[in-house]
Parts: structure tokens; sequence; C-alpha cells
């Protein structure tokens, strides 16, 4: 009898059992920011127990002309229940000027309910980030990213030298975080190297968050 239940409750224990949801939230207008989220996606998928949600954001509401994205971006707009519920957090911008782009910090600006409530603090997360030219701000856009992450108290996770890749790669690529040179036409497609390093942050973070739960 007691055999019995020992079995069942591990069963019930293994059908109620929650996936760790890790949101890869993104801002692309190109399309070269989307392509390495959805890379990173997978990365997070090849963890046991975790799941990618790609989400992105919206544009700003302005009068006015705005800048037209110019690839169909598929991917849902994040709403704050799901950020709220993630088990961890994964931000990426194409670089604008050495920054992050508007409409990502327009979102965060946005957040205070969710930082009053500390509802991401000990989460872990991670930044990316694509530009047109070798040295166009990537590292100092990944720190933009960084800084509201850090106040809402979350666990910032990077790429190790323990990556082959990192030390390898000839175009993006960083300890901070995964980077990709999309050059000026923004149509150059992931290297081996950046997209193994994208792949590799999913799992960081995954992995990192798996742990914590």
């Amino acid at each position: 009898m007691a055999d019995h239940w020992i079995r069942s409750s591990i069963l019930s224990m293994s059908k109620g059992k929650t996936m760790n949801t890790i949101v890869v939230l993104y801002y692309s207008r190109d399309g070269s920011t989307k392509r390495m989220a959805n890379q990173i996606g997978r990365g997070v998928n090849a963890v046991e127990g975790c799941e990618a949600l790609i989400r992105t954001v919206n544009e700003i509401p302005q009068t006015g002309q705005q800048h037209a994205r110019t690839e169909k971006i598929d991917s849902p707009v994040i709403t704050k229940d799901e950020l709220r519920s993630a088990s961890g957090l994964i931000v990426g911008s194409p670089t604008r000027f050495g920054n992050m782009a508007a409409p990502l910090k327009y979102f965060f600006d946005s957040t205070t309910d969710i930082w009053l409530g500390g509802e991401l603090t000990d989460k872990p997360a991670a930044v990316f980030t694509s530009t047109s030219t070798m040295h166009g701000g990537q590292e100092s856009t990944l720190f933009t990213m960084m800084l509201p992450l850090l106040h809402h108290g979350m666990l910032m996770v990077g790429l190790p030298y323990s990556e082959p890749s990192l030390s390898k790669t000839e175009r993006g690529g960083t300890p901070y975080g995964a980077s990709h040179v999309a050059g000026e036409d923004n149509r150059t497609t992931l290297d081996p190297h950046e997209k193994t390093l994208c792949t590799a942050l999913g799992k960081r973070v995954a992995s990192i968050a798996a742990k914590l739960a």
C-alpha cells in the first residue's frame, strides 16, 4: 500500500510539473534581431523543462511619420502578465547610436508596477544586439539594455570564454551577450559562430532558470 502511494504521488507530481518559460523579448525593424531571437529560442527549447516565449514590443505611439518596419514581424506583442510569469528574460535590440531602440526603452519605462512588486527579482536575464557594421556600438547597446534589468533585480547572464566560438568569431559575439553584424543592407545571415553563440545564450539562461526553479 505504501509503495503504491509513493508511486502515485511521483506520477501526480510528474504530471503537474510546470515548464520554465523564458521570454525572448526583442525589437526589430529590418529582421536581423528577429532572426537572432528565433535562434536564441532554439537554445532555450533545447533545455529540458524549459520553453521559449518569443515576443516583441509595439512601436511608440506618436503623431507624424514613423519609421516603418521593413520586414514583417510576426511575433505577438508582450503582455505584462507574460513578463511577470516568466522564469527568465532575454532582451534584444538593434543599436540606435550606441543605445537600445526607443520602442524597447518605451516598453521598459512602462514596467514600474512590475518593479514595485519585485516580480522579476532574482530571475536570470541576458541581452543581445545586431549592428550594421563591426564597430557600430554593440557593447554599449548591450550595456544599456542591462540597466533596466539590473534595476528590476534580475541576475545578468553573459557568455563565458568556455564557449569556443567567442574566441574564434570574426564578426559578432561578446562576453556581455550575443551579437550579430548584419551588414549595411541588414540582409547578412547569422554566420556559424554567431548562430552558435545565440544558441548558447538561450541554453545558458534556460539552464540557470531551471536550477533556480
